[in-house]
């Protein structure tokens, strides 16, 4: 089923053998073992390394309830009549559906799969880039599309990625890709990146984006034991990167609203509240935000979100459970 389509869910291949997911987990591992796949979470795709990358249709089968979760918490940091440019991706087109009830906002994409779940959308405006289509993820890649990149500036960008780590940050295993994204970070006075906690750790052949120009990571829970993971939010926090993590199946937030990153958000008050008081019916997550200034783009405006100091993973969370995160003691 592998060779076939490039990858597979966990959930499909226990249907399709009539057994249990554990059961095939635990057979999964054993093949990649041989050498045969490389798990991913969720499923397993062709081994590959740093050069393989799958396609639309084998990622938009994977770990699709923490995409769902991811997009539902980014939605919330968006405000009403604001400009944002969305990279392309499976997870950046879970959040174009969410931003498609924005009103009065400005979307800026390389990515026709973001710009289709946002072509109904009364009142938002859609900027597609120019370049040349990239058949595998349905992105606008090339020297037409960074051009039509200069001189834009918007507040946020969001982007996905291959892979994520604090040593060199968000990386792809395209280069024209990678090129087009680092045009879409220029722009952006903020970079939030998208990433279920599968790319976490995770490093692939081009970079994207720096870790110190990463302004915010939006992610899932990890799984019972995952220790990259836990270690890897760590690193990140540690280098100033502000952490959100979005429980999955929990209620969505309200797209429009904003959470606390615009004006009106009191100092301290990350993504999910705009008076410094507890998030009501939003995705759970957690912050790790930033100990101070060190971006050479323009700071926020003022009324902002306020700047804290990075914290550190318990021991719970290295068993799997994001718990309150708590100032690191040097």
């Amino acid at each position: 089923m592998v060779r076939a389509n490039g990858a597979v869910s966990l959930r499909e291949l226990a249907r399709v053998v009539q057994t249990s997911e554990v059961t095939v987990r635990r057979d999964v591992r054993a093949l990649e073992a041989e050498g045969l796949l490389d798990r991913r979470h969720g499923g397993a795709v062709l081994p590959g390394g740093f050069t393989r990358e799958s396609g639309f249709p084998q990622k938009s089968h994977l770990a699709t309830a923490e995409k769902t979760a991811i997009a539902d918490l980014a939605a919330g940091l968006v405000e009403e009549g604001e400009a944002v440019v969305v990279g392309a991706g499976t997870t950046t087109q879970e959040l174009a559906r969410r931003l498609a009830r924005v009103p009065g906002l400005t979307v800026v994409t390389n990515s026709l799969l973001v710009a289709q779940a946002l072509a109904h959308a009364n009142r938002v405006e859609v900027v597609m880039t120019g370049g040349t289509l990239r058949g595998s993820n349905y992105a606008l890649v090339g020297s037409g599309a960074e051009q039509s990149l200069q001189g834009l500036r918007v507040s946020r960008a969001f982007l996905s990625g291959s892979g994520l780590t604090a040593e060199r940050g968000l990386s792809t295993s395209n280069m024209l890709s990678a090129s087009v994204d680092r045009a879409l970070v220029q722009a952006a006075a903020e970079v939030v990146v998208l990433a279920d906690h599968s790319k976490l750790g995770t490093d692939t052949m081009f970079q994207t984006v720096p870790t110190d120009v990463i302004t915010r990571l939006v992610t899932n829970e990890p799984l019972t034991r995952d220790e990259r993971s836990a270690t890897e939010l760590q690193a990140l926090a540690d280098q100033g990167v502000q952490i959100a993590v979005a429980g999955v199946g929990q209620p969505a937030p309200a797209p429009g609203q904003g959470q606390g990153a615009g004006p009106g958000a009191g100092p301290g008050a990350g993504p999910g509240r705009t008076d410094g008081g507890p998030a009501v019916g939003r995705p759970a997550r957690r912050d790790m935000p930033l100990p101070g200034p060190r971006r050479t783009h323009p700071p926020t405006a003022p009324g902002g979100p306020g700047l804290r100091g990075p914290v550190s993973l318990s021991e719970q969370q290295l068993g799997g459970r994001v718990a309150d995160l708590a100032p690191r003691r040097r």
